[in-house]
């Protein structure tokens, strides 16, 4: 009783909320133009209360700004166990609809598969052709969210910017790793009952992300950088000039001319820990534009190879991969494999663009050492190793296995002798008098058994004999009858 009547005043708030005429601020109504999808937990770990107050925090978040295309289009994924579009981008172009619809949304409950919610989010804020800023915004407590560290990468390096709102039951850790930087205005951790002390400072920093003419580093590595701006020329219109720097020289840098139509670049062959600078300034005949700029530290240098993984593993062959691939840094890759504890060593020289192999000619059920070296075109080398198990050579399966119709309910099944078997193992599928599924049948046969008759086969039933050796059972062999008796109902 008390949990409905506390869902009763959240949503007594909400309508009394919007009856209320708020004057919204000219500058935030008109400010901006950008996607931005909320990944709302409507898990079971999200206690009901919790939940309506992240939906009233969403009302009052967006409530200011102008919605539709040319604007601010807003969309809501909830995360459950399986996830759930509430309602895509281009539903709601008015606030009223927008509203009504944070107000109708019902909790979800089950697990938190947050993972497979950011494949439809990446789905909904990538594959579409509007050049604008996109903004994912998580709502969250934070608990056990799953491993959504490659998904979030995922996104944020195709220019989706993403911030989190957690309740303190949150793992901080994982949240830090995947919000876009700054922490300090993309990441909020706060007790729910204080949520909205927050509203203002994220609405502040997601207009940031989506005002006009700003240009902004979307995606970092230590030698590359992805900078996003919104559109304000076309291909007809103008074009875009590009200066970029290390702070630490005081020439003018690199130039590039880009075309109207463009909103990315990506800056490459940049200084591991460095920092940059970057100006952009649209040139037309129409009118004046303002220089965009920016400044950017890249990160540490990481030198190949920093992962080696194994997979593909047969009893002859294992695939070996590693990474990051670093084509233009790497001279040549060298592999060296051998049997533990001593087998002979081998040795393998691949190309620096080149990040996996397969390793033939192994011995089955066997561990194997397997050390990736790189020799990087600076003169630094760097290595990693990795351990590897071929699988057992699999178990050959007889040569041959014949069905023969010898009665009226009885199918003879014969097959060749084969030797060192320590038996057969028979399999068929039976047949039932009351029209019912067939049921599947077995039997162990010695090793001097080259047959056996079976009766009362399910029509098209399939009849399967393994040879049993000693270190296990081989493979089936199958046939299908093709002929059966009619049974009696």
């Amino acid at each position: 009783m008390k949990g409905f009547l506390l869902g009763v005043y959240l949503l007594w708030a909400m309508l009394q909320l919007c009856s209320m005429q708020i004057a919204s601020p000219a500058t935030v109504l008109n400010c901006c133009e950008g996607d931005i999808l909320i990944l709302l937990d409507s898990s079971g770990s999200v206690a009901n209360h919790e939940f309506l107050r992240l939906l009233l925090f969403a009302t009052e978040l967006f409530r200011p700004f102008s919605l539709g295309r040319g604007h601010v289009r807003v969309g809501l994924l909830q995360v459950g166990t399986n996830p759930h579009l509430e309602f895509g981008l281009d539903v709601h172009s008015h606030q009223e609809g927008l509203q009504k619809a944070l107000q109708s949304i019902s909790q979800l409950q089950g697990d938190t598969n947050t993972e497979a919610a950011l494949r439809v989010a990446q789905r909904v804020l990538t594959e579409t052709d509007e050049k604008v800023p996109k903004i994912l915004l998580w709502l969250t407590d934070g608990v056990q969210p799953g491993d959504v560290d490659e998904p979030m990468s995922g996104m944020k390096a195709r220019g989706v910017s993403v911030l989190a709102v957690s309740t303190v039951h949150g793992n901080y850790q994982v949240l830090q790793r995947a919000v876009t930087p700054p922490l300090r205005s993309h990441l909020y951790s706060v007790d729910i009952e204080s949520i909205d002390i927050i509203t203002e400072d994220l609405r502040d920093a997601i207009i940031e992300i989506i005002r006009a003419e700003r240009l902004r580093v979307v995606h970092l590595t230590s030698h590359s950088a992805v900078l996003q701006w919104r559109p304000v020329l076309s291909t007809d219109s103008g074009f875009y000039e590009l200066w970029y720097n290390s702070v630490r020289k005081t020439d003018n840098g690199i130039r590039r001319i880009l075309p109207g139509d463009s909103t990315v670049v990506q800056l490459t062959d940049l200084q591991p820990d460095t920092t940059y600078t970057a100006a952009l300034r649209p040139e037309s005949n129409q009118r004046e534009f303002n220089t965009l700029s920016v400044t950017f530290t890249t990160l540490p240098d990481v030198l190949s190879p920093a992962v080696v993984s194994v997979s593909d593993s047969g009893p002859r062959q294992i695939r070996v991969s590693w990474g990051p691939l670093q084509g233009a840094r790497v001279q040549r890759y060298t592999l060296e494999y051998g049997a533990i504890p001593s087998g002979d060593v081998r040795t393998l020289i691949l190309p620096g663009q080149q990040n996996s192999t397969v390793l033939t000619g192994l011995q089955p059920d066997t561990q194997y050492l397997v050390t990736v070296s790189a020799l990087h075109v600076n003169g630094k080398e760097r290595a990693m190793s990795v351990r590897a198990c071929t699988q057992e050579a699999s178990l050959p399966a007889l040569t041959d296995l014949q069905l023969t119709q010898s009665g009226r309910q009885e199918i003879r099944v014969a097959w060749q002798a084969q030797e060192g078997l320590q038996g057969y193992w028979l399999s068929w599928e039976a047949g039932s008098s009351y029209g019912l599924n067939p049921s599947v049948s077995s039997a162990y046969l010695p090793p001097t058994s080259l047959s056996t008759r079976l009766t009362h086969l399910a029509p098209h039933g399939r009849v399967c004999v393994s040879p049993v050796y000693s270190s296990g059972r081989g493979d089936r062999l199958c046939c299908t009858a093709t002929s059966h008796t009619d049974w009696p109902s």
